[in-house]
């Protein structure tokens, strides 16, 4: 069926008035027209959206299940409208951003040097924490996390493709201590954990068998916040380590590193850029979503 706005636009002037009358002094027409645009949407829709008396004018079911519909449909056009309209050239503004220390793509440089160049007007302040506090009581515009922690209340993009946590180390390491043959027989090597402050238990590496999650207590033998000290430890064959596949992509490739347990370590869901859910999105945040979801998917 073709949709014809302009008598849309009278229904629902005239659902809002409850009065012919009244809807044709709001859209500046005559009461005719009005009468008439009516008729015509109820003869190719073929049933009665209006029941008209002399003294009043209400809806019909199936007017009523049209407005309900069509209203916040047709709102949503005019603020994109109006936003368009509003739009300037180039987004402007300080754009304030907490980012996860493990979104490594995000935060590697590449993106964030792109972005800066396409959109001149924006300031980017990036704060890197693995803190986990409310965004918008601290004054940030948006985050980068893994989904899984990520409140039920925001709006999340993911600008990541899937992710991976992958198990390490150096080929010295494991020729004097060998490899282990199950997670569960990382208890029995030199570790290196990752917290992310020093009251913080070191994080408990997470792995998967037969659709069963579950995880390992390791107690390193050394333990940071800074995921450079478990890098350059592991490759100096410091010990075992654990992280998102993506940091030590490189070091594997060179050789300088091993993956191990990978059975045990399936893909997941990876990073979302998060922010409270609002009617219309700032330029520079909606800028920030398009261009990071073009670069890192």
């Amino acid at each position: 069926m073709s949709l014809d706005l302009n008598q849309v636009s009278v229904f629902l002037a005239v659902a809002e008035a409850k009065s012919f009358r009244l809807a044709a002094e709001r859209l500046g027409v005559t009461r005719s027209a009005v009468s008439q645009a009516i008729r015509k949407m109820e003869d190719r829709m073929g049933v009665a959206l209006l029941q008209r008396t002399t003294r009043s004018v209400s809806l019909t079911e199936a007017g009523l299940r049209l407005h309900e519909r069509v209203a916040p449909a047709i709102a949503e056009v005019a603020d994109a409208l109006d936003t368009a309209r509003d739009l300037p050239a180039q987004p402007t503004g300080q754009l304030r951003l907490a980012v996860s220390s493990i979104a490594e793509r995000f935060i590697s440089g590449q993106l964030l040097a792109s972005f800066t160049l396409a959109y001149p007007g924006i300031q980017l302040d990036v704060t890197v924490t693995d803190d986990e506090f409310d965004i918008v009581a601290e004054g940030f515009d948006a985050g980068v996390r893994l989904g899984e922690v990520i409140e039920q209340d925001m709006i999340a993009v993911p600008v990541s493709a899937e992710q991976r946590q992958v198990v390490v180390a150096a080929p010295s390491y494991l020729e004097r201590f060998g490899a282990p043959a199950h997670p569960s027989e990382l208890t029995q090597h030199c570790c290196i954990g990752w917290r992310p402050a020093p009251d913080v238990a070191p994080y408990r590496w997470e792995f998967e068998e037969n659709g069963r999650a579950f995880d390992v207590a390791v107690n390193p033998r050394v333990t940071t916040n800074d995921m450079w000290v478990m890098v350059r430890t592991a490759c100096a064959g410091g010990g075992i380590t654990f992280g998102m596949e993506e940091l030590f992509k490189p070091y594997v490739t060179r050789g300088e590193l091993v993956t191990l347990l990978d059975a045990w370590l399936p893909p997941f869901p990876g990073f979302f850029l998060y922010f409270p859910e609002r009617r219309n999105l700032p330029p520079k945040l909606r800028a920030l979503i398009d261009h990071a979801r073009y670069r890192t998917l």
